[in-house]
């Protein structure tokens, strides 16, 4: 004979709930983002850093750098993002944290590279923007939406 659970009729398994599911499925969302977002830095830097000359460069703009300089960033920023995904794969607290401060530091590195790709550079910073929401929406290990409080 087999136990039910008194609320949801189910029998055996321990079924979880709605809210938790819906936490564990943003940070799995955030996760498979970052290593998307992450593998998509490393490519723009590999770009940056091999081939200048895939990248149009604009006259006179403010945050002016070698197109090298930001190859090696976004390869940066892109190691960091696909390290931290993985970290959020186990749920840890501290992927949580590096996840939300990897993206913003992609959304910076981004906008100050808007001159030289900028519909890849707007599309960046919306992929990270989402990958916040995702991370800040819920709170890490209680399954619960931080907007329930």
């Amino acid at each position: 004979m087999t136990a039910t659970h008194p609320s949801s009729g189910t029998s055996g398994a321990h079924v979880p709930p709605v809210k938790q599911q819906w936490a564990e499925g943003l940070t799995v969302f955030a996760g498979v983002t970052l290593v998307i977002a992450g593998a998509l830095g490393i490519l723009r830097g590999v770009m940056g850093i091999a081939e200048d000359e895939v990248f149009v460069t604009t006259g006179d703009y403010v945050f002016e750098f070698d197109l090298t300089t930001w190859g090696w960033i976004h390869l940066v920023l892109g190691a960091l993002a696909v390290v931290v995904a993985f970290g959020l794969f186990q749920d840890a607290l501290w992927a949580r944290v590096a996840g939300v401060t990897v993206a913003g530091l992609v959304i910076i590195a981004n906008f100050l590279s808007l001159p030289y790709y900028p519909v890849w550079s707007v599309v960046m910073i919306a992929f990270s923007g989402v990958i916040i929401w995702a991370l800040c929406v819920t709170r890490s290990g209680t399954g619960e939406d931080a907007t329930a409080r």
